[in-house]
């Protein structure tokens, strides 16, 4: 998977200045790439974003429980700490959006590709398996974009809550603020909670789909 993945990504630079999906899957298949082989790399990508934003929100809350059992130490090194893992949880969410978008744009190109070639096939048999084919895949695909819309609409709740506890601690870093967030992190514990049960069904969704469509 990883070799296509280096393949796609001299594909991407080589038709970067054309600026259009057509050209991009047309060249592809010039390699022998399918948009069914994209859809699956795509798919594996997202999945890998959704576990590497698990941890990020994970390691997140971690720090922000660290911090919160302040003793006298060294607060501004901890907030420093918080701040960077709310930066790499933000970018960690981006790149989830931005994969989904990529998944749902090469799912859409095949199905419609597919859909138009029904009419090009001469036996009836065929054209009915391949239109029952393509109405299964199509549910599923739809389960599964669900799944990781779902779980990447989990993000935002939690990043907005860091992203006050963070900026609070920067102009207030003293004890008295860390009291006053304390009962703030009861309610981002719930959230990154949630996010990582959605995060991990939406994994397992990418898994499954991968697995039927190879």
């Amino acid at each position: 998977m990883r070799v296509l993945s280096q393949v796609i990504m001299v594909v991407m630079v080589a038709v970067s200045l054309v600026g259009c999906q057509s050209a991009y899957y047309g060249t592809m298949e010039k390699f022998g790439i399918h948009k069914r082989d994209i859809l699956v790399d795509r798919v594996d990508d997202a999945r890998d974003a959704q576990s590497d934003a698990q941890e990020e929100f994970k390691s997140a809350l971690q720090r922000l429980d660290e911090l919160l059992q302040f003793d006298g130490g060294e607060l501004e090194k901890r907030y420093q700490a918080l701040n960077d893992d709310y930066k790499r949880s933000k970018a960690a969410a981006e790149r989830v959006n931005s994969r989904i978008k990529a998944v749902d744009n090469v799912a859409q190109a095949l199905f419609d590709e597919w859909q138009d070639e029904l009419g090009l096939y001469s036996n009836a048999s065929m054209r009915s398996e391949s239109e029952r084919s393509l109405r299964e895949t199509e549910r599923h695909y739809k389960s599964l974009l669900q799944s990781m819309e779902r779980a990447a609409g989990t993000m935002e709740p939690v990043l907005e809550k860091l992203h006050d506890n963070v900026l609070y601690l920067k102009h207030n870093l003293n004890a008295k603020a860390i009291d006053a967030i304390r009962g703030e992190y009861r309610v981002l514990r719930a959230d990154v909670e949630v996010l990582i049960r959605e995060m991990e069904a939406a994994i397992e969704a990418s898994n499954a789909f991968i697995d039927a469509m190879r």
